[in-house]
């Protein structure tokens, strides 16, 4: 959990913006802890930077809050509609104009092409849009912090991906949104993503050397809320000797 101070830092923003962004109506504002802060958690960074994008982009802060909930129809109507607006403005403004074009993409919101490239190739492969949500606002966060190091993450994902067997781990995870927690198709799940991780490159699982620990807990956070037995799948990796989940690293015997 975090800091308003810390908040602001992740989305590229200030304080104040945040706490103006609170007092339009656009952000939650969160109760205060025991010791009088406000707390912040990984959806909050996300819907920051979302909010953050579109008002560089040049959307009006009043309509903010009906885009970021809008249909696909809406929401291209209204970018068209300040696309216009843009276009009658001085040339310093065109900038904002082609930010504009861009959002009407979805997923390139906040997230470089080859992210936008990775998040199709997982619909085309017939994963859950409830997976591939979770996998956007992961990446979301990453980019946010690590720009430079996005075309090397996203290679890595998409080499994952040509592993048959990386690919059907996916497929599992998939279909373990709809699980119970107890659920005993779980147990071989954990020993299928074990097996993975002993027999290939440790590097491929653990490409996140230079994320923070904070950035880790906010993914783990990710994986948490997007997968109701990823709970349960974490305590069976430590029981098989692995811990974590964004940053898997073995648990030293002895």
């Amino acid at each position: 959990m975090l800091t308003i101070g810390q908040l602001a830092s992740y989305a590229g923003v200030t304080v104040r913006t945040v706490r103006h962004y609170h007092a339009k109506g656009l952000l939650a504002e969160p109760e205060r802890d025991r010791s009088g802060y406000r707390r912040y958690d990984a959806h909050a960074v996300v819907e920051l930077i979302k909010i953050r994008t579109l008002a560089e982009a040049g959307v009006p802060l009043a309509r903010v809050n009906d885009l970021l909930v809008a249909g696909d129809v809406p929401f291209r109507a209204a970018i068209a509609d300040i696309d216009r607006r843009l276009r009658a403005e001085i040339r310093e403004r065109q900038r904002h104009r082609e930010r504009i074009a861009q959002l009407a993409a979805g997923d390139s919101l906040a997230l470089p092409p080859a992210a936008v490239a990775y998040l199709d190739r997982l619909r085309r492969l017939g994963l859950p849009e409830l997976m591939v949500q979770g996998e956007r606002d992961a990446w979301i966060l990453v980019a946010a912090q690590l720009p430079d190091q996005m075309p090397v993450y996203m290679a890595l994902k998409e080499q994952q991906l040509d592993d048959p067997a990386t690919l059907e781990l996916y497929r599992d995870l998939a279909a373990a949104i709809e699980w119970e927690a107890d659920d005993p198709r779980l147990v071989a799940v954990g020993d299928r993503l074990v097996a993975l991780l002993e027999a290939g490159d440790p590097e491929e699982w653990t490409e996140n050397d230079r994320m923070t620990d904070e950035l880790v807990e906010l993914l783990d956070s990710v994986f948490l809320d997007s997968l109701p037995v990823a709970r349960r799948l974490m305590d069976l990796l430590e029981a098989r000797g692995w811990r974590g989940w964004t940053r898997l690293e073995r648990i030293p015997s002895g």
